[in-house]
């Protein structure tokens, strides 16, 4: 027994120095590639979009290992490498990707060592990318459909649009100036008012608005196409050296020859006393009408301005009535009749107002005129009642008439 037991410790302490002759980091020729070692990742990356491009901006690693950057889209099938040129968080690197889609998309960054090795990836998800039909889209800023522009004595014209989307960027205000230059003005989005100098009245006005598809884009898209402002008139005195007497059938006569109706466009200012009024004749029963001939025609007669007698019979209830031409148009009725309007209307004349006064109808009193798009060159006045209650006599001072243009 003690012969085996000797034989065995003799065994046991073989081995254990046998054990201790091997290489104690022999486990490692396991581990084929050796560790994974991952350079370090960008920071989270900001995109600022563009006309079918985009740009990504991020801060540099700050693993001093890090040579180059590599951002995929497309799953994968296209990349750009950029040069890592710093390290420090407070640097920015930015790359624009460029001939992009209309679409949204998604990239992702992997930051490489100079042994090749990368790390894990950072994403920039829903990253819209625009372009034509996004601009489509884009409608010019809206004027102020209330009070859309006010014409100034001086000459010049404030637009006045509403309050822009957030993303506007400006709007191009083109219009015509008094010496036919074409001028341009900027309208900032923080501006509800343009101001147009010596604005040629009558001239088109045409306005384009500018935006951005979000903060810190690349490219401005500007609306494919001007929009028109409203038109914008001026009323300017029809010359009243042109005005003619003309008497149509059924007409009122005048008291005598120097009460006539001429005496409407003498050049007076203010209600006048006889004899330098108009005078109906004292047979003209009421209604009762007066023609004249305005010399030319007018496209857009649009105001008028009566002035009655210093002291009475003053229509406070007349008709403002006009035609281009008189072929055909007298009527056949006394103003005094029911049908008399109907054949009016029948013949081609225009009602383009009733002038009804509250007050003693001496002073000037404008009324605007609605030509329904026809043109004017014939004035008939239909008087329907004076202030008096008189049933044959009317007085007037002057009348004046404005064409829009």
């Amino acid at each position: 027994m003690k012969y085996i037991y000797g034989i065995c410790c003799f065994l046991l302490c073989c081995l254990v120095l046998q054990g201790c002759t091997k290489d104690d980091t022999e486990f490692k020729s396991y581990l084929k590639v050796g560790e994974i070692v991952y350079p370090g990742r960008t920071s989270a990356v900001l995109n600022k979009p563009g006309n079918l491009r985009t740009a990504l901006w991020w801060n540099p690693s700050t693993d001093p290992t890090i040579t180059k950057y590599v951002v995929y889209w497309n799953n994968k099938t296209d990349s750009v490498v950029v040069k890592a040129t710093s390290h420090s968080p407070l640097d920015t690197v930015k790359v624009i990707i460029p001939d992009l889609k209309e679409y949204t998309y998604s990239f992702v960054i992997y930051s490489y060592d100079a042994l090749g090795r990368k790390s894990v990836p950072v994403e920039a998800n829903n990253v819209r990318v625009f372009g034509t039909l996004y601009q489509s889209g884009l409608l010019n800023r809206p004027y102020n459909g209330t009070t859309p522009y006010t014409l100034n004595d001086n000459g010049s014209l404030l637009l006045n649009f509403n309050t822009p989307d957030t993303i506007n960027i400006n709007t191009v205000i083109k219009y015509t100036n008094a010496a036919g230059v074409v001028v341009e003005k900027i309208l900032k989005p923080d501006s509800a008012t343009v101001l147009l100098p010596n604005y040629k009245p009558g001239s088109n006005i045409q306005y384009r608005s500018s935006y951005i598809p979000g903060k810190g884009a690349l490219d401005t898209f500007t609306v494919a196409a001007y929009s028109t402002f409203p038109r914008i008139y001026s009323y300017v005195l029809c010359d009243r050296l042109l005005f003619k007497e003309v008497h149509l059938a059924h007409d009122a006569n005048t008291y005598e020859s120097g009460t006539s109706i001429s005496k409407l466009w003498d050049g007076s200012v203010g209600p006048q006393g006889y004899p330098n009024i108009f005078h109906s004749s004292g047979n003209s029963g009421m209604p009762h009408t007066i023609t004249f001939d305005l010399g030319k025609v007018y496209d857009n007669l649009s105001r008028i301005e009566e002035t009655g007698r210093d002291c009475c019979n003053n229509p406070d209830d007349f008709e403002v009535w006009g035609i281009a031409d008189l072929s055909g148009a007298d009527t056949n009725l006394n103003a005094d009749n029911s049908g008399w309007k109907d054949e009016s209307i029948a013949k081609g004349w225009v009602l383009l107002k009733e002038v009804i006064r509250t007050d003693d109808g001496k002073n000037a009193v404008s009324s605007e005129l609605n030509n329904n798009g026809k043109p004017i060159r014939y004035i008939r006045i239909r008087i329907k009642h004076v202030t008096t209650g008189d049933g044959n006599y009317s007085n007037m001072s002057e009348i004046r008439f404005w064409n829009k243009q």
